[in-house]
């Protein structure tokens, strides 16, 4: 009986052993696109964030603003872009990405909200107790917000043995914070076919 635990427990060690080969990671670039599960990925985000700000800035409402406003840049707020897809995707992520597009594109001014609009306040409030008179930031100077962007992001899942399409949408809109009207609609469509 000893005998047949010994080689057991060899036959265990050495199957251990060989099965235990390390894990092999590399780098890549940033940009490559790699799509290994077939779910909503950073390469999603950055495309439809770009293809976004893309329809936003081509459309009337811009120059309708600048020719009311004598050429101004309008103010925009990126707010909430709810995830209503079937899998937990970083809507925090993709508003950044908005965001980032939004300042590069130099085409409007970018203001905060939300939790960050808070902080800043926070910020400016704790000044007004420990800061030098000269170096505090002054209440009531804001830039207060033109436009407000908003929409969600949804999904559709089909499958049939071990084939899957996912649907994605991400629906935005743009609306007017002071006249409550929506000067902007667009939306982005990514679909994907997974063969499992």
């Amino acid at each position: 009986m000893k005998k047949l635990f010994f080689g057991l427990s060899i036959i265990i060690l050495i199957a251990s052993l060989f099965s235990c080969s390390p894990r092999e990671v590399t780098r890549i670039n940033p940009t490559e696109t790699i799509d290994l599960s077939g779910r909503w990925n950073s390469t999603d985000a950055k495309q439809t964030a770009d293809a976004m700000i893309t329809q936003i800035l081509g459309e009337r409402w811009l120059s309708d603003f600048q020719n009311n406003n004598s050429n101004e840049k309008p103010v925009v707020i990126v707010g909430f872009i709810q995830n209503k897809t079937h899998e937990h995707i970083d809507a925090e992520g993709f508003i950044r990405d908005i965001e980032k597009e939004f300042i590069n594109s130099g085409r409007v001014k970018l203001v905060q909200g939300g939790e960050k609009r808070e902080a800043l306040r926070a910020e400016r409030a704790d000044q007004q107790d420990y800061s030098s008179p000269e170096t505090i930031s002054a209440w009531g100077r804001e830039a207060g917000a033109d436009f407000i962007l908003q929409g969600d992001m949804t999904s559709i899942v089909d499958t049939y043995k071990k084939e899957k399409v996912l649907f994605y949408k991400v629906n935005l809109q743009l609306t007017n914070i002071e006249t409550n009207e929506v000067v902007w609609i667009g939306d982005k469509e990514i679909k994907k076919y997974v063969n499992k």
